[in-house]
């Protein structure tokens, strides 16, 4: 059973003051637990210093997973299971197999890449997403700090870095 969480939850206007706020929270030595936006931030992954991701490792992994299930299938049904003689050809020739193979491996790269997605995001039925500000759906940029990350830092040091940093509110949030 997961302990109550607190927060620390500033709230941005503009994008460029979330930017600037971002690196100023970060070069005084608080970790920023996450930064939500209601559309993308061109950089922001940058500033909160998350590398890039390993996701096209995964899909070229479950792209070849595909074809290579995809070509044994059909030689083991065509080539040895149930041989048959088709217009004089090859029991098991290559040309024929490519478009169920091409098929194959874009069906097994999509379905592994949404079971990752599910997985990496920590998305189950029975869980619900904590919702800092439901303003970061609509026009508000929010950035959430951990208390019991930052411990080292007070609650009230916290929030006086985030009003300097620009945030138009600054607000404690608690989760059970």
């Amino acid at each position: 059973m997961e302990a109550d969480k607190h927060f620390v939850v500033g709230i941005f206007d503009d994008e460029d003051v979330l930017l600037d706020g971002v690196k100023k929270v970060r070069s005084s030595g608080i970790r920023i637990h996450e930064v939500y936006t209601p559309f993308p931030v061109h950089g922001l992954d940058e500033a909160l210093g998350y590398s890039r991701t390993r996701l096209p490792i995964a899909a070229f992994l479950f792209g070849l997973t595909g074809t290579i299930l995809a070509l044994l299938m059909q030689f083991w049904m065509l080539g040895y299971d149930w041989p048959m003689i088709i217009g004089g050809k090859n029991f098991a020739s290559l040309p024929p197999f490519i478009p169920v193979t091409f098929e194959l491996t874009v069906l097994l790269a999509a379905l592994g890449m949404v079971a990752t997605f599910l997985i990496v995001s920590d998305m189950k039925p029975y869980k619900w997403p904590r919702q800092f500000d439901i303003r970061s759906t609509d026009d508000k940029h929010v950035m959430a700090i951990d208390l019991a990350v930052n411990a080292g830092k007070s609650k009230d040091e916290i929030m006086r870095i985030l009003r300097e940093s620009g945030a138009s509110e600054v607000n404690e949030k608690n989760f059970e």
